[in-house]
């Protein structure tokens, strides 16, 4: 069984920069080994969001319209009211979160699925956000496979290299 004490997140990798004027794009891609059926239910159910990601939803991500996504692990809960734009199961979703768009892209890839997502976000906070995409994302691998350590956002990430990612994500965007 795997414990959450043990878990050490990688050097930063697999993810990338995209400037578009003062619209900034971070890329982050990353390989699991489950199944695009079950990669999809991860992303999308909110019984799973509340194992892994920095938000919960008040609904399942897996149909287009309204949605509530309450940000986790902030001093003050913030609520956005948003929408998921494109949701064509176990392929591609898109929603905004605030006043960002993310787009999460799943390919299969072998018995796995290489899983894609792109976040716009403000330069001043993209390699804070790929640092805790890392660790979310790491999450979301160990709760697929069935060994969930619950989920770790904000200030909670800081015992987890948070720092570290963060560091190493800023020297590798060129920020």
């Amino acid at each position: 069984m795997s414990h959450r004490n043990d878990y050490r997140p990688g050097p930063a990798a697999g993810a990338e920069v995209r400037k578009d004027g003062e619209k900034w794009t971070l890329i982050l891609v990353r390989d699991l080994r489950h199944a695009p059926e079950k990669v999809w239910q991860g992303l999308t159910d909110p019984a799973s969001l509340r194992e892994w990601a920095p938000f919960d939803a008040d609904r399942s991500l897996a149909a287009v319209g309204p949605v509530k996504l309450s940000t986790v692990g902030t001093p003050a809960p913030h609520v956005s009211e948003t929408q998921v734009t494109r949701a064509e199961a176990p392929h591609l979703l898109e929603y905004r979160w605030g006043d960002n768009d993310l787009r999460w892209e799943l390919e299969p890839l072998g018995d796995g699925t290489r899983l894609t997502l792109w976040h716009n976000i403000d330069r001043n906070f993209i390699a804070m956000g790929a640092a805790g995409w890392h660790i979310c994302l790491d999450v979301l691998d160990r709760l697929l496979g069935d060994h969930p350590i619950g989920r770790i956002v904000g200030g909670e990430a800081m015992k987890f290299e948070w720092p570290r990612l963060n560091d190493e994500y800023t020297k590798r965007f060129g920020l």
